[in-house]
């Protein structure tokens, strides 16, 4: 086994069922709901319908939990592996994603909040920039699985 094998087995993810990451399988759920409730806000700002509002907060709700079960999952396998932490998208891709989670949290508080006020201004606001921060996130993520082989078997 070459330096270079050696190096890319000890890149498996500690938290992983079946040989298969745990994080990567989570991942998709805070995204989608993060982009489905920037999408719903949007139709609340252009029709007043409250019925968006609300589907707004549910999926903020989801995206924060599951947000928070992948976030455990990939700090295990940040903690657990210091050449995981050694790689240089790895902070970045964990920060930003703290930084997603933590303005998601502060926009399900604002979408509890009636009627116009809930989504408008702040709520779209904080929907953007989350949204803006995912492919960012996303790509760090995505370095680390196919330029450095973060989670990938041998």
């Amino acid at each position: 086994m070459t330096i270079s094998e050696t190096h890319k087995v000890m890149l498996e993810p500690t938290v992983q069922i079946a040989r298969h990451p745990i994080h990567p399988m989570l991942v998709p759920f805070p995204i989608v709901c993060f982009i489905g409730a920037f999408i719903t806000d949007i139709v609340y700002w252009q029709t007043g319908e409250m019925m968006w509002t609300d589907i707004s907060a549910w999926l903020l709700l989801v995206g924060l939990i599951m947000g928070v079960l992948a976030g455990i999952a990939g700090l295990i396998d940040f903690l657990g592996n210091r050449l995981i932490r050694s790689l240089t998208p790895a902070w970045p891709h964990m920060l930003g994603n703290l930084l997603v989670l933590i303005l998601a949290f502060f926009n399900n508080m604002v979408h509890t909040r009636d009627a116009w006020t809930s989504v408008v201004p702040t709520g779209l606001i904080l929907s953007l920039i989350t949204v803006l921060i995912l492919p960012i996130t996303g790509w760090l993520g995505w370095a680390m699985v196919y330029r450095h082989g973060v989670g990938v078997a041998r």
